[in-house]
C-alpha cells in the first residue's frame, strides 16, 4: 500500500475525487470491500463504483489511464444495480500484463463522498489481502453537523 498523494495521476493524488488509498496489486481478483450496490461498472472493466449499505460511496480504479486499453486485460462479472457482498468478485485484472503494456497498475480505492465524514483514514498498511479493512470512516458529530449547517447559511 502507498499513500494516495504519491500516485502519478494528479486527480487522484490531490484528493479532488475523494480520500483513499493506493494498493500495489498482488492478485488478479478484484473483490468488493463492502456489502452494497454496484453504481458503476464500466464496460472497459477499469473501474467500479459501489454504494455501501452504510452509505459510503466507493470508487475502485484499476491502474492509471487504463481506460485507454479499451478492456484489454480486464474482465467484469458484475452489472450496475447489482447487490454485492463483501469479498464478492467484481472482476479480474491482469495487472502484470497491464504493467508490461507500460501502464501504472496501481489499484486506487477512494471514498468519493469523503466530505460526508468527519474523518476518512487509511488503516491498512503494507501488503493488503482480500477482505482486509482498508479505510476507517468517522461519522460527523452533532456539533460538526450543526457547524456545517451554519456555515452553509453564511
Amino acid at each position: 500500500m502507498e499513500a494516495l498523494n504519491l500516485v502519478s495521476d494528479k486527480a487522484f493524488a490531490s484528493g479532488m475525487m475523494g480520500k483513499g488509498i493506493a494498493i500495489e496489486p498482488s492478485s488478479n481478483n478484484i473483490v468488493s470491500p463492502v456489502n452494497g450496490t454496484i453504481t458503476v461498472a464500466y464496460p472497459t472493466g477499469h473501474a467500479y463504483g459501489i454504494k455501501s449499505d452504510d452509505g459510503a460511496e466507493i470508487l475502485i480504479h484499476l491502474g492509471i489511464d487504463t481506460v485507454n486499453l479499451k478492456g484489454k486485460g480486464f474482465n467484469t462479472v458484475v452489472k450496475q444495480g447489482q447487490k454485492i457482498n463483501k469479498g464478492e468478485l467484481l472482476g479480474t485484472y491482469d495487472y502484470q500484463e497491464i504493467g508490461k503494456e507500460g501502464y501504472d497498475n496501481i489499484v486506487i480505492v477512494l471514498i468519493t463522498n469523503s466530505k460526508d465524514y468527519a474523518e476518512v483514514d487509511p488503516i491498512a498498511s503494507g501488503n493488503v489481502q482480500a477482505q482486509q479493512k482498508l479505510i476507517a470512516l468517522t461519522e460527523p458529530t452533532m456539533s460538526e453537523q450543526a457547524k456545517g449547517t451554519v456555515n452553509e447559511l453564511n
